[in-house]
């Protein structure tokens, strides 16, 4: 600290001191009194030369101040004396600076303006004339551009008839910019590619609002011009017209030209146009030639449809041994579905089980979803047709298809067949043997196991052995508690025991897993007849009548609901309903003459009895209201002829 020196208050100096002084020469508050500006401006004092350092003059006297003090002339770095100053009482030279263009008079009166900002805003750009021919032919061409993209646009917004009025209007334009083009370019000049595009589009717009001979021509125009490279490839878009016609050879003929027209590097183009001349030949029913090309179809890339069209060709053929190869060449083709493992977690890594989450119910995943029911149909399908011919009965060539099914890839689709062999068995009323079948599946998985307990519990229902019944039905809920089917069964089991609140309880719980079960609906409505609630019972079968709008049982339920509810008119409105969809129902046109009969109208009663007569003349209480009508109405021959039939029916 001895070393430190501490300034004292005399030796502080004022660091902002002379930043208020200035020269009084830019004193402008009292110009109006100052003497020599005001005789500056009156006369031509003011426009005399400058001085220069050779004539000293007045401003030499008066040095400029600044705010650190007298200003001091300065020599640069290279000892080169400063512009303008005198050396030793000689001339300042007169050098460079004139030589560059810098005069005084030339910046006298203007202002400091180094970017020419006084000189105003840029001038407009030169807008580009659009009268010329060349631009006229550009903006046509980009309004039928338009057109044509306006036309697809209404096209896959289901707008056929916009579409086309967009497709004839890009024709005109086009025609009109083809003449505009001859007339100032070379025919060489001509957009091909614009009016293979207006031409194409054209056609598939008339083939969308079904004008096929307009369509036709203009394919037509599009492939005879031979300034079209790879025009013939058209044809198969003629073919298919004519196969919509129905013009089976023709469309043969022109799917050939265009298999011709497309090189063999487009390997699937050329196995979609086999597969429709292979359809083709099955719609004439020649069948060996429709056999070819799907048989080189599965040779080449094998796919579903050909598979299943080939066991279809070979089934009209009757040969079994080509069935069972082609059944095998079907349950072989690609399905192009990656495992369902990915949609397993792997871990407990959160981000990984969302993104998992996210892809299950994506468009990728329906689509593949779609694409193996899709398989699933086929090879269920094929099965149940060729299993009855394959082998000396139905239920050996079930099991072979079985077999084959176990050994591909939808190994899971043979316990469904199973079922379906069981079923089968059922529409041949061969009882015994569906129970059999179905049986083998009570020491399988839990799906399987509920689908066949639920069938058997069905069976032993019709049966009338409840107490079986009701074993199957408890093992088919257990095994599968969200099988709606299985529920609806165990509900029928017990409104058959008259437990009919326990029975309302599993009929709701199949509803709450499948809204759409109606079998679960009708009976639970039933139930709610049972126990009187006849309001609830009837929303249940108004919301049935919503689902199956033409099904006359429900109509008869509603109808009969209303009977009971004390309104007779809702119910006539609902029996004549089941009259339109039913009208030889006897017994509905009966309850209707009943409850006209109940009204007091006797002519409407008279009608819809008559009508009952008509088509079951053997009631009894038709026949006895008719006699009873007629000895009202003093008759008694009619009565007497309406009477001898009830006894001869009793």
């Amino acid at each position: 600290m001895r070393h430190v020196h501490l300034a004292t208050e005399e030796d502080e100096e004022d660091i902002y001191s002379g930043y208020n002084d200035y020269n009084p020469t830019f004193d402008t508050e009292d110009l109006d009194n100052d003497t020599a500006f005001q005789q500056a401006v009156k006369t031509s004092h003011g426009r005399r030369p400058p001085i220069t350092a050779k004539v000293p003059g007045t401003a030499a006297v008066r040095p400029l101040g600044t705010g650190f003090g007298p200003r001091v002339n300065l020599s640069s770095s290279m000892g080169r004396p400063m512009t303008g100053a005198v050396q030793d009482g000689a001339a300042r030279p007169m050098t460079a600076v004139r030589a560059a263009g810098y005069t005084k008079a030339g910046f006298r009166g203007s202002s400091f303006d180094p970017l020419g900002q006084s000189r105003g805003p840029a001038p407009p750009l030169e807008t580009k004339s659009e009268d010329t021919p060349e631009e006229k032919i550009r903006q046509l061409e980009k309004k039928v551009n338009e057109l044509i993209e306006e036309s697809c646009i209404a096209n896959s917004n289901g707008d056929q008839k916009q579409a086309l009025e967009k497709a004839k209007e890009a024709g005109r334009k086009e025609r009109v910019l083809v003449r505009q083009r001859e007339q100032i370019l070379s025919p060489e000049n001509i957009n091909l590619d614009l009016t293979y595009s207006v031409l194409l589009n054209l056609a598939t717009q008339y083939s969308a609002n079904e004008m096929y001979a307009e369509a036709l021509n203009t394919y037509q125009v599009i492939v005879k011009n031979k300034m079209f490279s790879h025009a013939g490839r058209l044809k198969v878009n003629m073919a298919n017209i004519y196969l919509k016609q129905r013009n089976y050879s023709k469309a043969i003929k022109f799917y050939r030209m265009a298999l011709d027209q497309i090189p063999g590097a487009h390997k699937e183009m050329r196995i979609k146009i086999m597969q429709n001349i292979g359809v083709t030949f099955v719609k004439t029913g020649q069948y060996a030639d429709a056999i070819n090309s799907f048989e080189h179809i599965m040779s080449e890339s094998p796919n579903l449809k050909a598979g299943f069209n080939l066991i279809l060709c070979y089934f009209a053929l009757g040969d079994q041994d080509k069935m069972k190869k082609a059944f095998q060449k079907l349950i072989a083709a690609p399905l192009g579905i990656d495992d369902e493992d990915k949609y397993i977690s792997p871990g407990d890594d959160p981000h990984t089980n969302l993104l998992i989450e996210a892809i299950k119910n994506d468009s990728l995943h329906q689509m593949e979803r779609e694409r193996k029911a899709l398989a699933e149909k086929y090879i269920m399908t094929a099965a149940k047709l060729i299993a009855p011919v394959i082998e000396t009965s139905f239920d050996i060539g079930y099991d072979w298809c079985v077999e084959a099914v176990k050994t591909s890839q939808y190994v899971e689709l043979a316990n469904d067949l199973e079922i379906n062999k069981a079923i089968t068995f059922l529409k041949q009323k061969n009882f015994t043997q569906a129970v059999e079948t179905l049986k083998m599946f009570e020491k399988k998985d839990s799906r399987v196991k509920s689908a066949a307990a639920t069938n058997l519990s069905f069976l032993y229902l019709l049966e009338k052995d409840y107490t079986q019944a009701d074993v199957y039905a408890d093992l088919a809920v257990t095994s599968d508690r969200y099988n709606p089917s299985a529920l609806t069964n165990k509900g029928n089991s017990l409104f058959l025991n008259g437990d009919y609140e326990r029975a309302a309880e599993y009929y709701k719980e199949a509803l709450r897993n499948d809204s759409s079960c109606t079998e679960s609906l009708y009976n639970l409505g039933l139930t709610y007849k049972k126990l009187n609630r006849l309001e609830n019972a009837l929303d249940c079968f108004h919301k049935l009548h919503a689902i199956l709008r033409n099904s006359a049982q429900v109509v008869s339920q509603i109808a009969d609901l209303y009977e009971m509810l004390d309104d007779p008119n809702q119910a006539i409105e609902w029996l004549l309903q089941l009259r339109n969809i039913v009208p030889t129902d006897s017994h509905a046109l009966a309850k209707l003459g009943e409850l006209y009969d109940t009204q007091g109208d006797k002519s409407e009663a008279f009608h819809y009895y008559c009508e009952s007569y008509r088509y079951f003349p053997s009631n009894i209480e038709v026949i006895e209201w008719l006699g009873a009508y007629y000895i009202d109405k003093k008759f008694c021959e009619k009565a007497v002829k309406y009477f001898e039939r009830a006894a001869l029916i009793q």
